[in-house]
């Protein structure tokens, strides 16, 4: 048989060494791309570490620049008792009153310059408020708005009392007419000192009675 001749048309044909290049390039860029893609997750979660290192250090050093720093806590203490003096405190407030309505019932005193309605975790006021005056002087007027009325109930006016860090007062317990004092039993002496120990007392055997025709 005669051999038959096959055209080619464009070119040569490529070895299957060739080919088998080509496919270890493309799994070569495709393992390049993971490394680069982990590498910069690790990158980022370094980040993300010292940042945290960074807001820890911070707040460490912030602790332990108050704590030695005496001069600046009592400024800061002294600077509060200060704008204490010039606030009263207000008891009995309703819980419907805004902070506008207490400034103007005492505008009268004098210039108010913040007024602070205390709320609970809900939102919701607790029905006392803190009344801070610019001048000294208007505490003394304020403080004889005591029992008048605001929002139709009769309001408590006191001079508001600087709360010193780590000291608590001691509140003692009160009497109640309901329980009364707690029983005590008087301790009675004995008449005669045991031989045999407080409280103890000797063992006496009962006598057998004879019985001779038992």
């Amino acid at each position: 048989m005669e051999e038959e001749e096959h055209e080619v048309y464009g070119g040569e044909i490529p070895d299957e060494a060739d080919m088998d290049a080509d496919v270890d390039i493309g799994r070569s860029d495709e393992d390049a791309a993971k490394e680069l893609d982990e590498m910069k997750k690790r990158l980022k979660e370094m980040e993300e570490e010292a940042a945290a290192l960074r807001e820890i250090q911070a707040k460490v050093e912030k602790e332990m620049g108050a704590a030695q720093d005496p001069a600046g806590s009592a400024a800061t203490q002294a600077s509060k008792e200060e704008v204490d003096a010039r606030s009263v405190f207000v008891g009995n407030v309703d819980y419907a009153c805004t902070p506008e309505e207490v400034q103007q019932h005492f505008q009268s005193c004098g210039t108010v310059n913040r007024v602070t309605i205390l709320t609970d975790k809900f939102g919701q006021p607790k029905g006392f408020a803190y009344v801070e005056f610019l001048e000294l002087e208007a505490v003394q007027d304020a403080l004889q708005l005591n029992e008048s009325e605001l929002h139709g109930r009769q309001i408590k006016v006191a001079a508001k009392r600087t709360n010193v860090p780590g000291m608590k007062q001691f509140h003692p317990r009160r009497f109640n007419p309901y329980m009364g004092y707690p029983y005590r039993r008087p301790y009675m002496p004995p008449y005669f000192a045991s031989p045999y120990g407080f409280g103890k007392v000797p063992r006496f055997r009962r006598p057998m009675r004879f019985r001779p025709y038992y």
